[in-house]
């Protein structure tokens, strides 16, 4: 497929999406279930998940797919990178901050990225060499996108940060990074001891929440914060967010400085923050 092809396809994969996700979320209820790790999953997760399979297997045959809930299906140079519903603890409990994120990957490049959130009523988008872009959601011709763009960020020791998901939910090694990071610089988000898991203590609230996004990364792409690290991630996790974020001007990579997602670890910046940011966080 072309570029515009694949552009035009991902667009039609997050309306779907976005349509059996407002059916489940303008319910009365939403019914969850524990996975084996512990985070939740509902039958909106399932549903998204097999459908937009369905459709990539019936618009590109010959691709690749791994998805949080399914797993991986076929071989092949491109592959698409599903999470059916980033934030599934928001969907459950009624708050918008919540999407479907799509990734394509050819030859092990990320090359096209989409978080669309219809709770909010925002999608972002982007592909190498083409721009970081947002727009209505779900899409619509009429109205037109606006471009991300970021300017340079301030130094690492005066720099605004998001890190998730808490210390809970880290192992020792991940907490270690946090703290050593939250440590270096002016603000975190959300403010926490990153040092120790407490599993009593009340659930913080996520670095997008009340933002008007749906994602850390996000919050890097629209200015929000100067950076964002993300730890005990998945791929799908990470790799819709790559493009957006590095077309609007950013940068990213693993605590390693890596250019990969499997890892379980991203740190997304402004430009001129990120090895700064590195080496804070590692030993």
């Amino acid at each position: 497929m072309t570029d515009l092809a694949d552009l035009e396809l991902v667009h039609r994969l997050a309306d779907e999406a976005d349509a059996i996700a407002r059916r489940y979320f303008s319910s009365a209820t939403i019914e969850s279930r524990a996975k084996s790790d512990g985070s939740p999953v509902t039958d909106a997760d399932r549903e998204i998940e097999f459908v937009l399979r369905s459709l990539i297997r019936q618009e590109c045959p010959g691709d690749a797919f791994i998805g949080e809930e399914f797993g991986a299906l076929g071989h092949g140079r491109r592959r698409w990178i599903i999470d059916a519903i980033d934030g599934t603890a928001s969907f459950i409990a009624g708050e918008p901050e919540w999407s479907t994120l799509i990734a394509l990957e050819e030859d092990g490049r990320i090359t096209l990225g989409m978080v669309s959130a219809p709770a909010l009523g925002r999608r972002w988008w982007a592909r190498p060499d083409s721009g970081s872009w947002t727009g209505s959601c779900p899409s619509n011709p009429d109205t037109p996108a606006h471009r991300l763009a970021l300017t340079e960020g301030p130094s690492a020791q005066n720099a605004a940060i998001g890190i998730w998901p808490p210390p809970s939910r880290l192992n020792q090694q991940e907490r270690a990074a946090a703290a050593r990071l939250a440590r270096g610089v002016r603000q975190v988000r959300p403010l926490l001891d990153w040092t120790t898991a407490d599993p009593t203590a009340p659930a913080p609230r996520k670095p997008s929440t009340g933002s008007g996004t749906c994602h850390g990364a996000l919050l890097v792409a629209t200015g929000q914060l100067d950076a964002f690290l993300l730890l005990g991630a998945g791929p799908w996790d990470i790799a819709p967010l790559i493009p957006i974020v590095q077309e609007a001007g950013g940068t990213f990579s693993d605590l390693t400085g890596q250019h990969r997602t499997d890892t379980g670890a991203a740190l997304f910046a402004r430009p001129g923050l990120h090895q700064q940011l590195l080496d804070m966080a590692l030993p």
